[in-house]
C-alpha cells in the first residue's frame, strides 16, 4: 500500500490543481519519469522497455526464491540448495551468478579449510522491499484463490 500511496503523492504533484480528478482516474494516468501510463490504448514497445529490464534481472525459475529467503538472512550455499526443492547445483550456482552480476546479490568468500561462501542482499534488492510487501499483501487477497485453479509445477 506504501508504493501506491507514493504513486498518489508523485501524480498529485505532477497535476495542476485546477483539473479536477477523482481517485479512478488517478489510478488510470500515473506520471512517470519519462512517460504517463495510461490505460486501454496501445502500448508501444519502448514504453516498457525499462519495466522489461526490471522483470529480466528477477525473472528466472529460482530468482524469486533466492532472493525471498536472502530477504529474510543470509544464507550459504547448501542452505539455500537444502531450503529450495527441485534446484540442481548447476542451476543454483548459475542463478546466483547472475544475481550477482546484475548487483542484487554479494558473495561473501571466507578464506576457511573448508571453504565457506554466504550469499545475502545488496541495498538495490533492499529497495524492493515495498514491492515484496506489496505482493505479499496481494498474494493474500487475490492470490490464494488463484493457486487452486492454477496448482505449482511439481
Amino acid at each position: 500500500m506504501v508504493w501506491i500511496q507514493t504513486l498518489f503523492d508523485f501524480h498529485s504533484q505532477s497535476i495542476s490543481s485546477s483539473i479536477p480528478m477523482n481517485k479512478q482516474d488517478e489510478l488510470r494516468q500515473v506520471s512517470m519519469k519519462y512517460m504517463t501510463i495510461e490505460k486501454n490504448r496501445n502500448v508501444q514497445p519502448e514504453e516498457y522497455a525499462e519495466l522489461r529490464k526490471a522483470l529480466t534481472i528477477i525473472a528466472g525459475k529460482w530468482k524469486l526464491e533466492i532472493l525471498w529467503l536472502l530477504y529474510h538472512r543470509t544464507h550459504r550455499f547448501g542452505e539455500l540448495r537444502k531450503t529450495i526443492p527441485g534446484v540442481t547445483q548447476h542451476m543454483l550456482t548459475r542463478q546466483l551468478r547472475e544475481l550477482e552480476a546484475d548487483g542484487l546479490v554479494t558473495r561473501t568468500v571466507f578464506a576457511e579449510v573448508p571453504p565457506r561462501v554466504e550469499y545475502s542482499m545488496t541495498e538495490a534488492t533492499k529497495a524492493l522491499d515495498p514491492t515484496i510487501r506489496s505482493l505479499m499483501k496481494w498474494w493474500h487477497q487475490y492470490g490464494e484463490g488463484a493457486q487452486m485453479q492454477h496448482p505449482p509445477d511439481t
